[in-house]
């Protein structure tokens, strides 16, 4: 008899402690719900902000014209192309490097003390300040290299900026593919190299680029690494076109142009006293939102398209 009570006692007991991890579970959850809620309704009320203070300056001469000490005239033409040609450069270079060495990493490097101080500082490269990757590029790529203030630059600058970010990226895309697609690769005879290029990549091809994209979506909104190389705050000339009429109709000539981007140019307008220039500075803030939200918006559909053309 003593038994039984004691046995319900005990049972009493693990019953009120579940109900009441229960409630602080709920609780949590529900803070964390508002805690979301909120922080999204700052953005969403700050970004509404922004485009309703811009709104009257985007217009197609906005796009279309150069920068001008007339707030009615300045336009964001060579920084939206500028920003264009240097994610080129910086996607042209990050992502193959950053995939690859991802790869390297996960699948062919042993499992000893080097490959574990190769990722400590792999992780800690991403958290690094921007500015530091600024001093680097004007030490190594703008006076040792003599690649000077250039598009080419700015490329090599921001795709060490991102590339921890596609390397982390993609050594956690390929750790999150099941064991057991490698083993059964494996038994069929298939090579390392098979089993990654025609089983682990497709697979996890989604994350990769979702990783690439929010590297290149911080990439876009640096401004600290390119104004220490030497970015131009007042530009009213647009590179050479990497396309022309005469064979072998490529030019590289864009890559050693001088340039500006839409940060920088955002920076110069809200460094200015008319209050004009700060609507011109609210405009192009919204561009450049914009400009993040479809990277964002193109990673989302890639990534759904990946997944559906991939089936477990």
């Amino acid at each position: 008899m003593a038994h039984v009570e004691i046995s319900t006692d005990s049972f009493q007991q693990t019953q009120a402690s579940v109900s009441r991890r229960q409630l602080i579970s709920g609780l949590f959850n529900v803070v964390g719900l508002l805690v979301i809620l909120v922080a999204t309704l700052v953005l969403l009320a700050l970004v509404i902000q922004l485009v309703a203070q811009g709104a009257p300056r985007l217009n197609w001469k906005f796009f279309s014209s150069f920068a001008s000490s007339d707030y009615n005239e300045a336009g964001i033409l060579a920084p939206l192309v500028g920003s264009a040609l240097v994610m080129l450069v910086t996607a042209a270079i990050a992502v193959p490097l950053g995939v690859a060495a991802g790869i390297y990493l996960e699948e062919y490097a042993p499992k000893n003390w080097l490959s574990a101080l190769i990722e400590i500082n792999v992780t800690n490269l991403a958290g690094v300040p921007s500015i530091v990757y600024g001093l680097l590029a004007l030490g190594f790529f703008n006076q040792t290299l003599k690649l000077g203030e250039s598009i080419v630059t700015a490329g090599l600058t921001l795709a060490l900026l991102i590339l921890p970010i596609v390397i982390v990226t993609t050594r956690e895309a390929l750790r999150a593919i099941p064991s057991l697609l490698r083993e059964a690769a494996y038994a069929l005879g298939a090579s390392k190299w098979q089993v990654i290029w025609d089983h682990i990549l497709p697979y996890s091809s989604g994350s990769i680029l979702t990783g690439v994209i929010i590297g290149l979506s911080r990439a876009i909104g640096e401004t600290a690494p390119l104004i220490t190389i030497g970015a131009l705050t007042f530009i009213a000339f647009l590179p050479p076109s990497p396309v022309k009429a005469e064979f072998p109709f490529i030019s590289f000539e864009w890559l050693q142009a001088p340039f500006t981007v839409m940060p920088i140019q955002m920076f110069n307008w809200v460094s200015r006293p008319e209050p004009e220039f700060q609507i011109n500075a609210a405009a192009a803030g919204a561009v450049l939102i914009f400009m993040t939200l479809a990277m964002n918006g193109l990673a989302i559909y890639l990534r759904y398209r990946f997944r559906k053309g991939v089936k477990w």
